[in-house]
């Protein structure tokens, strides 16, 4: 009896793995070497250098990823600036009904036609704006 509670016995801690990487090998780098080595193990997105490793010995994907903070700061405030163009749009739909609300129809066509010239350079600008997003979509963003 006492030798089945012994064999039931829960040992604790990690399960042992099946095929276990217990071969090690070491290599030897100069510092321009390691230096190229490590650009590319922070290039490639890996989180373990031993993956990396593996990758790299039996020529596995080696993904790596660039990130130009300075274009995507760009892309991002283009957008935004399109975006507050279109909160103008919408507050010149709202501007348009309280004029022909509150005033009379010959004040509210004064005060449109001065408002549609502004309209106009708004127009111009947003088409500006699209242009720019459209050019650096092209050159940065798609890959042939």
């Amino acid at each position: 009896m006492e030798n089945e509670e012994k064999k039931n016995r829960n040992k604790g801690g990690r399960h042992s793995k099946i095929d276990p990487a217990v071969h090690r090998y070491s290599i030897s780098l100069t510092a321009e070497e390691n230096a190229r080595f490590l650009t590319l193990f922070e290039t490639s997105g890996m989180h373990v250098m031993a993956h990396f490793i593996t990758a790299c010995v039996f020529q596995k994907g080696i993904k790596t990823v660039k990130i130009d903070k300075a274009t995507m700061d760009y892309y991002m405030r283009l957008t935004s600036f399109y975006s507050q163009f279109r909160a103008v749009g919408v507050n010149y739909n709202q501007v348009v009904k309280i004029l022909y609300q509150k005033f009379s129809e010959r004040k509210a066509s004064a005060y449109l036609y001065k408002l549609e010239k502004q309209t106009i350079e708004l127009v111009v600008l947003s088409k500006k704006i699209i242009q720019l997003i459209e050019e650096f979509e092209e050159k940065h963003i798609k890959k042939p």
